[in-house]
Formats: structure tokens, C-alpha cells, sequence
């Protein structure tokens, strides 16, 4: 089974920045997506497409919770009117704002016989098809000194618009992408460069080296993108690929999301409590 006949599926659930992921507030996001994995791969819902997209908000890794001096670090980034919150898996610091697309797919992991590498090469060859009305062809791999590098990192030119990462929770898979649409990706890499220097000081071994020239924006790197046709081509891809259908929460996630999102929230306060 490739990645083509997993996007194959009777039917698309499409949701889009749910009425429990309000803008401001990313970690509803995560709660969100982790019951809709779960429901998923219980075999409750169908497969999910959903998107989302928050407000001024930079979201940390585990990993950056051992940094020595995080609280400097976190008082910094709320002085310039950024949210922090601690995301609930591994990785590093992400930038959220109105110009990062974010989109998860989330897939019964078992039904498709769902690996790391396929759901990675799953995201790719929808991306891949979203982007070719655009001109836009990208390349998979590690970008030494952009933030929170990874092997599935996109780009064009050795510049980074896009990071991939998964999540699994009781037989669902969610693969998330983050898709730097708008905007300077330089600029956004430049404030996450100064918080690690901030929060690792004295610690270099923990503060991964970044390089702002090393990310740049979709319409940075391409004169034919435009932000406002994703939606639309999210929808054409996934219609090729099955029924779509519009949805929000149906009653019973609602009620696991409440158990989802004290989950999240208790990890976050107390990541966000190492440094006090």
C-alpha cells in the first residue's frame, strides 16, 4: 500500500479550526487532534483532514524544557506578545501565527498497515499535490540550522517552509504539518534564535544552532503561490481521493475532548513550572 491508495478513503472528514480550537488557544489544537486520533482508530470516525491555524503563539518541545535558564527565555518571548506553550511530544520550538498553515491527517493506523515512513510519505504526496498548480516543487530532508529540524523538513533551494511530525494514540495516527505560508521565515527563526540564546545560555550543547537564512515562506519562494487557494486545494486533492465531508466534534468526542484538554493543560503547567 503506498502513500496514493492511503489517501484513498470512502470518506474525508474535513475540519477546520474546530469550535473547541478557538485561535488564541493551541493547546485546544493538540486536544482536538488527540481525540480525533483516538476516536479514529477505534474505528468511530471516519479519516480526518483538519486545519488549523493560531495566533502569535510559540510552541516548545519537550526537549526544550531542560534548557537552564527556559523562564528567561519564556519572560522574553511574552514581553514581545507571544503565547508559550508546551506541546505534548517530542521536537523543538515551532512559530504559530497567521501566516503558518497547519494541517493534520489523521488515519487508522492499524487499517492501513500505517508505519512512521508511510504516514511521512503520505503528507509529502498530498503536499506534493496541493502545491503543483503552483509551480511548486520541493525536496524531503533534514535543513541544518533551521528550527526544529527533522528528516521530512521541506523545501526549495536549501530554504524551509514546512516541518512534519506524528503523534499515535490508541490505533490512530495524526501526521502534522506546519506550512510556512506568509511572512518572513528568516524573521520567525530569528526570534527562536534569540530565545534559545536566552534560555541556553551558558549551555550551548542544548541550544541547536540556527541559521534565519536557512527558512523562508512559500510566497517568499514562489511568485505563483497563493495563501487563499489552500483550502480550496486541500478539498479538490481529497475529493479525487474520496467523499469529503464538513464536520465539527459530535457529542461524545466533546466529552473526551474536556478529558483530553486538562491532560494537555496539566503537562503544559507543568513543563512551564521546571523554571519557577
Amino acid at each position: 500500500m503506498n502513500e496514493d491508495t492511503i489517501l484513498f478513503q470512502p470518506v474525508w472528514r474535513v475540519i477546520e479550526n474546530s469550535t473547541y480550537a478557538p485561535r488564541g488557544h493551541a493547546l485546544s489544537s493538540f486536544a482536538v487532534d488527540d481525540v480525533l486520533c483516538e476516536a479514529v482508530g477505534k474505528g468511530e470516525s471516519p479519516s480526518v483532514a483538519r486545519k488549523w491555524i493560531h495566533e502569535k503563539t510559540i510552541v516548545l518541545g519537550i526537549q526544550d524544557g531542560r534548557l537552564p535558564f527556559l523562564r528567561d527565555g519564556i519572560d522574553f518571548l511574552k514581553s514581545n506578545g507571544w503565547q508559550v506553550i508546551v506541546r505534548n511530544s517530542g521536537g523543538l520550538a515551532v512559530v504559530l501565527d497567521e501566516g503558518i498553515f497547519n494541517l493534520s491527517l489523521i488515519l487508522n493506523e492499524k487499517q492501513h498497515g500505517l508505519t512512521i515512513e508511510k504516514g511521512y510519505e503520505t503528507m509529502v504526496y498530498l503536499l506534493r499535490q496541493m502545491l503543483s498548480p503552483f509551480g511548486i516543487d520541493f525536496e524531503t530532508g533534514e535543513i541544518v540550522g533551521s528550527y526544529c529540524p527533522g528528516s521530512y523538513d521541506l523545501s526549495i533551494d536549501g530554504k524551509k517552509f514546512a516541518g512534519i511530525s506524528q503523534r499515535r494514540i490508541r490505533g490512530g495516527a495524526t501526521i502534522q504539518v506546519y506550512l510556512c505560508t506568509s511572512g518572513s521565515g528568516a524573521k520567525r527563526a530569528e526570534l527562536i534564535k534569540t530565545f534559545y540564546e536566552i534560555a541556553g545560555k551558558g549551555a550551548p550543547e542544548r541550544r541547536p544552532p540556527i541559521l534565519p537564512e536557512t527558512m523562508a515562506s512559500l510566497r517568499e519562494l514562489s511568485s505563483k503561490f497563493a495563501h487563499c487557494n489552500l483550502n480550496e486545494r486541500l478539498i479538490d486533492v481529497l475529493s479525487n481521493h474520496g467523499k469529503v465531508m464538513g464536520s465539527d466534534l459530535n457529542e461524545c468526542e466533546a466529552s473526551l475532548f474536556r478529558k483530553y484538554y486538562k491532560n494537555v493543560q496539566s503537562r503544559n503547567e507543568k513543563a512551564l513550572e521546571l523554571q519557577q
